[in-house]
């Protein structure tokens, strides 16, 4: 079944899209600001994606089967899928510089995010889904999300800037240490262990090696 994300903390909380230099967010806002309106409370795109711009392309959610289970990535619909965003199709450079510039060229996550829409016969877009590769041919079912038209909506109001800050896109996630068996990052040395602290040793009448032992953490 896959989940549907109503609201800026659900997208948050999904971590879809981020950490750079994916594009999925990117490619959300662009979706939700430019590529449709809002009429009698329908959502309306402003070309046909069976015209191939931007990249969109069939998406036929096709039966996978992996561990012999057997499922589609995304629920039926009576109409049919596309999908956009992958950024090595010559039509894709149509869309804006700022989906497009972190794109690395490179096998890496700069390209794993797409999005996908089912459409009706007079562009009104029905589905809006977000995915990304699991590898390199398929889709990771457990990372699909279906969009809520309300959440289109919130996406709307925003700059680029405040969406990425607000999705998270912007923030580090920093682990704080265990308390013991941590591995340290030495900025000029690279990775280390720790300093062990020294052994315990019976009182000797003159200081002894570790007594004198100064240990710099």
């Amino acid at each position: 079944m896959v989940r549907t994300l109503n609201n800026m903390e659900e997208l948050r909380n999904s971590s879809f899209g981020r950490p750079s230099p994916r594009h999925g967010l990117r490619l959300l806002f662009w979706f939700a600001k430019d590529h449709i309106v809002i009429e009698n409370d329908q959502m309306v795109a402003n070309c046909d994606p069976k015209e191939g711009g931007f990249g969109f392309h069939h998406f036929q959610n096709r039966r996978e089967c992996k561990n012999n289970v057997c499922k589609r990535l995304l629920p039926f619909s009576e109409y049919p899928f596309y999908d956009v965003g992958n950024l090595y199709l010559p039509t894709s450079k149509s869309l804006p510089k700022y989906v497009r510039e972190g794109n690395t060229h490179q096998i890496d996550d700069s390209n794993m995010d797409r999005l996908i829409i089912s459409m009706r016969p007079d562009r009104i877009v029905d589905k809006v889904y977000v995915t990304k590769h699991e590898d390199l041919k398929s889709f990771d079912p457990v990372n699909t999300y279906c969009i809520s038209r309300s959440l289109l909506m919130i996406i709307r109001q925003y700059t680029l800037r405040k969406f990425l800050e607000q999705a998270g896109y912007y923030t580090q996630n920093v682990i704080a240490p265990r308390e013991s068996g941590d591995t340290r990052i030495d900025m000029d040395g690279g990775s280390r262990a720790p300093p062990r602290a020294p052994p315990s040793a019976p009182p000797r009448a003159a200081p002894g090696f570790w007594e004198s032992y100064c240990t710099i953490l």
